[in-house]
């Protein structure tokens, strides 16, 4: 009974909840790579682009030419978290799968980001 009942506290804790879909030989950035990300464009294979700010500020402009404003944040687990003004919001991770920079979305998507 006991073991079941830590089973289910650990289920429960936000360590379990934090973990993102890698595959082997991802490496998630590391915190001076994320604060990096202020002041960088980083455009995908979609010609989107998302764009971040040193103060906080992020925009995401679609192939079409229409974006979205919000800000953004560095999580503790090291995703980068986005609260659109729109009221929706969402978190991804960065990771460098060999040569590549890749978004993974909380769905596990894979979007790689074009070099610079």
């Amino acid at each position: 009974m006991t073991r079941f009942l830590i089973i289910a506290l650990f289920a429960a804790s936000p360590l379990a909840a934090a973990e993102w879909p890698t595959k082997p030989g991802d490496a998630p950035l590391t915190a001076e790579e994320l604060d990096g990300l202020a002041g960088r464009t980083l455009t995908f294979y979609d010609d989107g682009q998302s764009r971040f700010s040193a103060g906080g500020a992020y925009s995401f402009t679609y192939a079409s030419g229409e974006s979205a404003f919000g800000t953004y944040s560095i999580a503790e687990d090291g995703s980068v978290c986005i609260a659109y003004r729109n009221g929706f919001s969402r978190c991804d991770m960065y990771v460098h799968s060999g040569d590549r920079l890749i978004l993974i979305d909380e769905k596990g998507d894979r979007y790689p980001v074009r070099p610079e």
